[in-house]
């Protein structure tokens, strides 16, 4: 899984209630993924990737707006599922909050089709990759005592993912307007 990227956005749900276990396959597979940024949350479900590398106001604006017609919500992660590729993830219960999010996004960002338009989205939290010893049964026995994971998505971010700079871009409250004169709590936009 280690490999050079110069770096992408991607719009998520942090998964924080997963921090730990995603934290440490992270560092398993390629450390240069971890992040130093406190806000950033490694344990994830995409809403939309690739997005834009460098987002406009108006962009940034746009997505508030989403996130901000959204109702925070709860789920639940239990059901440890494989994609034909080998990408082991966690399908979350409910999933179509995240759909709607992500059809949602979609369509405001026309210029970013999920995936590229490689896969048709689907809601899941990567947990690991068939590979070394790594299995599905392997995976269900390590996830074991974080599961079920009740989890409460109550915010978006867009982070920057990039070998020694993944970092938290900017949040979003769910189901929130910002008052006047805020907009998205905003770390740095490079």
């Amino acid at each position: 899984m280690s490999r050079s990227s110069a770096g992408h956005s991607v719009i998520v749900v942090p998964v924080p209630e997963l921090e730990a276990y995603v934290l440490e396959r992270t560092r398993h597979y390629d450390d240069s993924f971890v992040s130093a940024d406190p806000r950033f949350v490694h344990a994830h479900i995409t809403l939309l990737a690739p997005f834009l590398t460098s987002p406009t106001s108006d962009d940034l604006e746009g997505v508030g707006k989403i996130a901000a017609a959204a109702t925070a919500f709860g789920f639940v992660l239990d059901d440890v599922r494989l994609f034909a590729g080998g990408t082991i993830y966690l399908h979350p219960e409910p999933a179509e909050p995240f759909a709607a999010l992500t059809a949602e996004l979609s369509a405001a960002f026309p210029q970013c089709p999920p995936y590229d338009g490689l896969f048709e989205p689907v809601p899941h939290l990567t947990v690991d990759h068939i590979a070394g010893g790594v299995d599905l049964d392997s995976t269900r026995t390590s996830l074991a005592p974080f599961l079920p994971a009740r989890c409460h998505a109550d915010r978006v971010s867009l982070q920057w993912y990039a070998n020694h700079g993944c970092r938290t871009i900017a949040d979003w409250p769910l189901g929130r307007s910002p008052r006047q004169g805020e907009g998205a709590d905003i770390a740095c936009i490079t």
